[in-house]
């Protein structure tokens, strides 16, 4: 099992990656703690990337204080 590490809470980090990538919707971004293998298989499905791409991306915009990059 995954954990996602994030310095804000998942919203403002739904936000940050939206920002980034205006493709993701809030049903590919819905996020249950504990159920984070799921949310990273599916953005990786959606952005045609292998999941640990996905969890270094999703917890670099997490952690980053200005727009997503």
């Amino acid at each position: 099992m995954t954990t996602l590490k994030f310095d804000a809470p998942w919203e403002e980090v739904k936000e940050k990656l939206k920002e980034a990538n205006p493709d993701l919707s809030d049903e590919d971004l819905q996020y249950i703690p504990g159920q984070e293998d799921e949310l990273l298989e599916r953005l990786a499905k959606k952005m045609n990337r292998d999941v640990e791409h996905i969890r270094g991306w999703v917890e670099s915009v997490a952690y980053n204080e200005g727009k997503a990059s």
